[in-house]
Protein backbone atom coordinates (compact mmCIF):
# COMPACT_ATOMS: atom_id res chain seq x y z
CA UNK A 1 0.00 0.00 0.00
CA UNK A 2 1.47 3.23 -1.01
CA UNK A 3 1.12 5.73 2.28
CA UNK A 4 0.52 8.94 -0.64
CA UNK A 5 -2.45 7.60 -1.75
CA UNK A 6 -3.74 6.85 1.88
CA UNK A 7 -2.90 10.39 2.91
CA UNK A 8 -4.22 11.59 -0.41
CA UNK A 9 -7.69 9.92 0.14
CA UNK A 10 -7.84 11.12 3.89
CA UNK A 11 -8.10 14.54 2.19
CA UNK A 12 -11.04 13.38 0.44
CA UNK A 13 -12.67 12.38 3.42
CA UNK A 14 -12.01 15.83 5.37
CA UNK A 15 -13.27 17.72 2.35
CA UNK A 16 -16.30 15.62 1.86
CA UNK A 17 -17.32 16.58 5.65
CA UNK A 18 -16.65 20.23 5.19
CA UNK A 19 -18.41 20.18 1.80
CA UNK A 20 -21.37 17.69 2.78
CA UNK A 21 -23.34 21.36 3.41
CA UNK A 22 -21.86 22.77 -0.24
CA UNK A 23 -19.90 25.56 1.98
CA UNK A 24 -16.24 24.83 3.02
CA UNK A 25 -15.64 27.56 4.86
CA UNK A 26 -12.21 29.33 6.30
CA UNK A 27 -12.53 27.75 9.62
CA UNK A 28 -12.52 24.58 7.97
CA UNK A 29 -9.40 25.27 6.50
CA UNK A 30 -8.31 26.22 9.01
CA UNK A 31 -8.76 23.13 10.73
CA UNK A 32 -7.34 21.05 8.32
CA UNK A 33 -4.33 22.52 8.83
CA UNK A 34 -4.27 22.15 12.80
CA UNK A 35 -5.32 17.77 12.05
CA UNK A 36 -2.44 17.86 10.15
CA UNK A 37 -0.03 19.69 12.39
CA UNK A 38 -1.74 17.86 15.51
CA UNK A 39 -2.48 14.67 14.79
CA UNK A 40 -0.53 13.70 11.44
CA UNK A 41 2.88 15.15 11.27
CA UNK A 42 3.36 14.16 14.93
CA UNK A 43 2.78 10.61 13.86
CA UNK A 44 3.38 10.24 9.75
CA UNK A 45 6.78 9.40 9.50
CA UNK A 46 6.60 8.53 5.71
CA UNK A 47 8.36 10.54 2.99
CA UNK A 48 7.14 10.71 -0.85
CA UNK A 49 10.15 11.02 -3.20
CA UNK A 50 10.84 14.64 -3.07
CA UNK A 51 11.40 14.33 0.66
CA UNK A 52 8.24 15.89 1.55
CA UNK A 53 5.78 14.65 4.62
CA UNK A 54 2.75 12.59 3.32
CA UNK A 55 0.70 14.10 6.26
CA UNK A 56 0.68 17.04 3.98
CA UNK A 57 -0.96 14.88 1.11
CA UNK A 58 -4.61 15.58 2.88
CA UNK A 59 -4.01 19.35 2.25
CA UNK A 60 -2.94 18.95 -1.33
CA UNK A 61 -6.13 16.80 -2.00
CA UNK A 62 -8.39 18.59 -0.11
CA UNK A 63 -7.34 22.06 -1.69
CA UNK A 64 -7.53 19.79 -5.24
CA UNK A 65 -10.88 18.93 -4.04
CA UNK A 66 -12.39 22.54 -3.55
CA UNK A 67 -10.79 24.28 -6.67
CA UNK A 68 -12.55 21.78 -9.42
CA UNK A 69 -15.98 22.44 -6.42
CA UNK A 70 -15.92 18.16 -6.56
CA UNK A 71 -18.62 16.65 -4.74
CA UNK A 72 -18.66 15.82 -1.65
CA UNK A 73 -20.31 12.49 -1.70
CA UNK A 74 -17.85 11.28 -4.38
CA UNK A 75 -14.89 12.34 -2.40
CA UNK A 76 -16.54 10.41 1.16
CA UNK A 77 -17.39 6.92 -1.23
CA UNK A 78 -13.37 7.24 -3.26
CA UNK A 79 -12.27 7.20 0.86
CA UNK A 80 -14.31 4.22 1.49
CA UNK A 81 -13.32 2.23 -1.65
CA UNK A 82 -9.87 2.66 -0.92
CA UNK A 83 -10.65 1.49 2.64
CA UNK A 84 -11.86 -1.11 1.58
CA UNK A 85 -9.77 -1.92 -1.29
CA UNK A 86 -6.61 -1.88 0.99
CA UNK A 87 -8.31 -2.79 4.59
CA UNK A 88 -5.59 -5.44 5.63
CA UNK A 89 -2.90 -2.58 5.03
CA UNK A 90 -4.40 0.30 7.48
CA UNK A 91 -3.86 -0.84 10.99
CA UNK A 92 -6.51 0.35 13.83
CA UNK A 93 -5.27 3.04 15.06
CA UNK A 94 -4.94 4.22 11.66
CA UNK A 95 -8.73 3.74 11.28
CA UNK A 96 -9.39 5.41 14.55
CA UNK A 97 -7.55 8.75 13.74
CA UNK A 98 -9.41 8.66 10.64
CA UNK A 99 -12.74 8.98 12.68
CA UNK A 100 -10.89 11.43 15.03
CA UNK A 101 -10.21 13.93 12.68
CA UNK A 102 -13.23 13.74 10.80
CA UNK A 103 -15.27 14.46 13.95
CA UNK A 104 -12.85 17.59 14.35
CA UNK A 105 -13.34 18.24 10.73
CA UNK A 106 -17.39 18.07 11.30
CA UNK A 107 -17.31 20.04 14.74
CA UNK A 108 -14.98 23.15 13.53
CA UNK A 109 -17.84 25.54 13.39
CA UNK A 110 -20.40 25.21 15.21
CA UNK A 111 -20.80 22.19 16.43
CA UNK A 112 -21.45 18.74 13.81
CA UNK A 113 -24.86 19.52 11.76
CA UNK A 114 -27.27 16.70 10.51
CA UNK A 115 -25.15 16.51 7.35
CA UNK A 116 -21.83 15.69 9.15
CA UNK A 117 -23.15 13.36 11.69
CA UNK A 118 -25.02 11.47 9.06
CA UNK A 119 -21.11 11.10 7.23
CA UNK A 120 -19.81 10.01 10.85
CA UNK A 121 -22.13 7.51 11.58
CA UNK A 122 -21.70 5.94 8.09
CA UNK A 123 -18.03 5.93 8.16
CA UNK A 124 -18.30 4.11 11.88
CA UNK A 125 -20.39 2.07 10.63
CA UNK A 126 -18.11 1.25 7.66
CA UNK A 127 -15.28 0.37 10.02
CA UNK A 128 -17.49 -1.29 12.10
CA UNK A 129 -18.62 -3.20 9.39
CA UNK A 130 -15.07 -3.75 7.97
CA UNK A 131 -13.70 -5.23 11.52
CA UNK A 132 -16.74 -7.64 11.89
CA UNK A 133 -16.07 -9.04 8.19
CA UNK A 134 -12.62 -9.24 8.86
CA UNK A 135 -12.81 -11.19 12.35
CA UNK A 136 -14.96 -13.71 10.29
CA UNK A 137 -11.59 -14.21 8.25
Amino acid sequence: MKYTQLYSELGKLLYAIADIDRKVSLQEKEKLMEIINSHLLPVVDKKDEFGASVAYYPEIEFSYLESEIADAEEAFESFLNYVENHHTAIKPDVRTRCIAVAREMADAIYGINKKEQDLLDRLVEFFEDLEKKENKI
